[in-house]
């Protein structure tokens, strides 16, 4: 059996998704930027909860409802604190919730991600004949597979579409897809210069790590 490299590439958001609205003061659909902010509201025990958004063109403020009317006991303690405090793992968490978003906003501005490690899985084989490449998405990214691989790879999206079909015979990757969290992409290495694609495929960008979400 060809041995076998394994690689799991952690992608990271350069930024948080944009929700359009009509912004009241230009008068028309802007994109809104998140401030990292949470506002809060106590009204009683019952408190509201807000991540505070600017317009890109005014700095008119939109505050996106992430909870109304709850009873503080009924929240957990580390939650509120985080709130409180603008945590910013938390800001994340909530920044990155683009179904919440769509709810509530004319269109969603996504944007790319980066990969901002590369890890071997395993033991690394003198010689491998084929790769296998796991994803890890933290929070969503909008890049489509094939042209994360060429980025990565430094191949072409028409050869990147050949050596994943040639090992993948019997299934139907869709690499015109975005990305998603735990896809797994294999690679025949005999199709192609296979010393190039492997140090590609597990050396780091410069620069990228510790990249704030």
């Amino acid at each position: 059996m060809p041995c076998t490299l394994r690689v799991r590439w952690t992608l990271i958001a350069n930024r948080f998704p944009r929700p359009w609205r009509a912004c009241p003061r230009c008068g028309t659909q802007r994109a809104f930027e998140c401030s990292d902010k949470v506002r809060l509201n106590a009204n009683g025990r019952r408190l509201d909860a807000w991540l505070v958004y600017k317009c890109v063109s005014c700095d008119d403020t939109w505050n996106h409802t992430l909870f109304e009317r709850r009873n503080a006991r009924d929240l957990d303690p580390d939650m509120l604190s985080g709130l409180e405090a603008n945590d910013p793992v938390l800001v994340s968490r909530f920044a990155f919730d683009v179904a919440a978003l769509r709810r509530v906003a004319h269109r969603v501005e996504e944007f790319a991600g980066s990969v901002a490690r590369k890890e071997v899985l395993g033991d690394r084989p003198d010689r491998p004949k084929r790769l296998e490449i796991f994803l890890s998405l933290p929070s969503p990214v909008s890049i489509r597979l094939d042209r994360l691989l060429s980025m990565e790879l430094g191949l072409s999206r028409a050869r990147i579409a050949t050596i994943v079909r040639h090992d993948h015979p019997k299934t139907n990757i869709k690499l015109n897809r975005l990305a998603i969290d735990g896809s797994r992409i294999g690679i025949d290495l005999s199709q192609e210069c296979s010393e190039t694609i492997l140090l590609n495929a597990i050396r780091d960008r410069a620069g990228l790590r510790g990249e704030r979400l």
